[in-house]
């Protein structure tokens, strides 16, 4: 089982072109995984995050208003920035983990050439993939509405901290 990090939440407004997501916080897992960072996808998908896949982050601003994403880091090191032109900065590496509601925009600013993550989204769903465009943002908006709050972390399952931080209000 990956050691308990150190959760940082992180709740983005509204940007008008990147509609971010008004209720869940993006997750910030740090060191999740230390040595096992290999194993990421394993966990994930044990885990009921599944259609994963393994590359880099792009380097414009988009999100996804189908589904939520889970980034682990398994080499290298980046710097993303979260929740659109105005957000924040966030510093990846090896091991880390990031969780983001549908909504929540991401960005590549920088990378090590070695720098690589493996996606999942919960219950296998299908991503899709916006860049703030106008005419996306109103079925956007409603589709990021219906996605259903996961069942479980994906990282710690059942009793992982996404599901404290996630509760359905």
């Amino acid at each position: 089982m990956p050691k308990k990090p150190e959760i940082q939440t992180l709740l983005f407004k509204d940007e008008e072109t990147i509609p971010n997501n008004p209720a869940l916080p993006a997750l910030l897992y740090k060191r999740a995984f230390e040595e096992r960072a290999a194993e990421a996808e394993k966990i994930f998908n044990r885990n009921n995050w599944l259609n994963s896949w393994t590359g880099g982050v792009f380097d414009y601003h988009h999100y996804h208003s189908t589904a939520h994403e889970v980034l682990g880091v398994i080499s290298g090191s980046a710097v993303i920035q979260l929740g659109g032109e105005h957000g924040q900065p966030v510093g990846l590496e090896t091991g880390d983990v990031v969780v983001l509601p549908a909504g929540t925009g991401h960005r590549r600013l920088s990378a090590t050439a070695d720098f690589r993550v493996v996606g999942a989204y919960p219950d296998g769903m299908e991503a899709d993939l916006l860049t703030g465009q106008a005419d996306e943002r109103p079925e956007a908006l409603e589709r990021i509405q219906r996605v259903p709050v996961p069942s479980s972390d994906p990282v710690y399952g059942k009793n992982g901290p996404l599901l404290l931080h996630w509760k359905q209000t």
